[in-house]
């Protein structure tokens, strides 16, 4: 991609353009994205500094804890005294929501990745908030699609209780009802559970054909580990994990995870260019990607070059140049921003392998379907974002 202008310090605000990068950095959440987002956007930075080794970028790191108000001191605190002009990451849906209340006062920029509340690009959208890799349509619409269509009809829901959670279940309890499958209720975990078991009966007695785990990261993997030793694996419902990443399946093992199926917007072993960067993340993590960190790193180097791009790290000069440049990158080919701020791009069904397919490390998944992005996204004729205002811009 042709970065076109000539940047000078004097033109970037103190000097220096400013990254944050926010999420859970020790917590339930803190595999799938964490400290390996931070590593992700250091290489970004490094790429692209090879191509504007004269513009200064800085990068900070912060811990939420998956708490709204810790997540919103910080932010303000980087805003408004540590000069941070761009944030990325997130990983938990209420900090999300929280942040993007006052990034929108701010006028400054957020990227998300791994943050599954529809209200991100919906209700509470912002013209400075972008969805980089999912929401929770994107996560449970194909696959509720195509198991109700295979006669797995009745559903129950055992969720994170929290914003992500609810939302998650709220949207696939929508897409049930319009295509005529049914809910058979949901149960409610705290965040940090260690003890599923009351909630796993619950889910067997509903008698719903298909179990869905609206949960992810720590959560999902003890989760799943008890739906195994209460021998629920060998029963006739069958079990769908409506989130779950590449460090997931690693931390419960192929034999407990086989199976499983997921929709995820990247996988490190989908072609030699996602393939190339998986082994040079690897080298700094010494574990593979996984689709959150990879956002993060197309998100970060994005965005940079959209500043060298306008001339500046005016919120919306650079903001002009995400819409108007296409991400071209081994995340997503030719992706661009929509009206709703929402990145469109390609998204895989994929199964996890039985132990005997699994023949090196981390090559867990087998490509069920390609979902192209004109399938994989609420349509905007349905879209409850304010940005998108008028008939012309639906579609």
């Amino acid at each position: 991609m042709a970065i076109v202008a000539d940047v000078s310090a004097a033109e970037i605000s103190d000097g220096v353009v400013r990254i944050g990068i926010i999420n859970d950095q020790s917590g339930a959440l803190s595999d799938l994205a964490g400290p390996g987002s931070v590593v992700a956007a250091k290489l970004a930075i490094e790429d692209f500094q090879k191509l504007k080794p004269d513009l200064k970028v800085e990068l900070v790191t912060a811990d939420h804890q998956n708490k709204a108000d810790i997540g919103s001191q910080v932010v303000r605190r980087w805003f408004d005294v540590d000069g941070v002009d761009m944030i990325a990451d997130v990983g938990n849906s209420a900090v999300a929501l929280a942040i993007q209340s006052i990034a929108r006062d701010k006028n400054k920029i957020v990227i998300y990745s791994a943050v599954g509340t529809t209200e991100i690009s919906g209700k509470q959208c912002s013209p400075t908030g972008i969805a980089w890799l999912h929401d929770n349509y994107n996560l449970v619409a194909a696959p509720i699609r195509k198991l109700v269509s295979e006669g797995q009809d009745s559903w129950f829901f055992v969720a994170a209780d929290y914003a992500f959670g609810r939302n998650m279940v709220a949207e696939s309890q929508r897409i049930l009802s319009e295509i005529g499958g049914k809910s058979a209720g949901a149960v409610f975990h705290p965040l940090g559970t260690v003890d599923y078991s009351s909630f796993i009966l619950q889910a067997s007695g509903s008698q719903a054909k298909v179990i869905a785990f609206a949960n992810a990261g720590d959560q999902l993997v003890a989760a799943m580990k008890q739906w195994n030793e209460f021998g629920m694996n060998t029963g006739s419902q069958k079990v769908v994990a409506e989130l779950m990443f590449l460090t997931d399946v690693h931390s419960m093992g192929p034999e407990i995870a086989k199976g499983l199926t997921t929709v995820t917007a990247w996988y490190w072993d989908l072609n030699d260019e996602t393939r190339a960067f998986g082994r040079r993340f690897y080298q700094a993590r010494n574990r593979m990607p996984t689709a959150p960190q990879a956002a993060v790193y197309s998100a970060v180097l994005h965005y940079l070059k959209a500043v060298a791009a306008a001339g500046t790290d005016s919120t919306a000069a650079v903001m002009e140049k995400m819409r108007s440049m296409p991400v071209d990158d081994f995340y997503a080919r030719g992706a661009m921003l929509r009206a709703d701020n929402k990145l469109v791009h390609d998204f895989y069904l994929v199964q996890v392998k039985e132990p005997a397919e699994v023949k090196g490390p981390w090559e867990y998944y087998k490509l069920v379907a390609t979902i192209p992005a004109s399938e994989a996204y609420l349509p905007l004729s349905q879209s409850e974002c304010p940005l998108v205002s008028t008939a012309s811009n639906r579609k």
